[in-house]
């Protein structure tokens, strides 16, 4: 049954990147979003370079505080604190191969890409969501 169903039903659409040479501000300002999912793609000419999840934030601005002021937000770039070489699938995965990622617990997190170009992101919590919707 589940095979047959593509990432993309699941997947957000329109997701939230930066580029490398964004300052940390700009991170921190969309983590401040709350209803944000905690990972942020990197592109860079229209490519995806990295990812940043809020571990690697929070690691690189230890004791910066909530203000904007704060020089560590403007002397580090996205570049600087991002995971290059980021894992992703495509938007020829299913929901099964995302869950199977997922569960071994490596990422929270995957980015979805169609001929290169990043069109969605699908993480644990939308992929527990679609099950329980499966389910009942």
């Amino acid at each position: 049954m589940m095979k047959t169903n593509s990432i993309t039903k699941v997947m957000t659409k329109n997701v939230v990147s930066v580029s490398p040479d964004q300052s940390v501000l700009d991170v921190k300002h969309i983590y401040e979003n709350k209803k944000f999912h905690h990972h942020i793609p990197v592109i860079e000419n229209g490519k995806l370079v990295g990812m940043i999840s809020l571990i690697d934030f929070m690691y690189n601005i230890a004791g910066a505080g909530m203000s904007d002021d704060n020089k560590v937000y403007k002397e580090l770039s996205v570049r600087d604190i991002m995971s290059q070489k980021p894992f992703y699938l495509t938007t020829n995965s299913t929901i099964e191969e995302g869950a199977k990622v997922l569960t071994e617990g490596y990422y929270h997190a995957i980015p979805i890409l169609d001929n290169d170009k990043l069109v969605g992101i699908v993480s644990t919590a939308d992929i527990i969501k679609f099950f329980l919707d499966e389910a009942f």
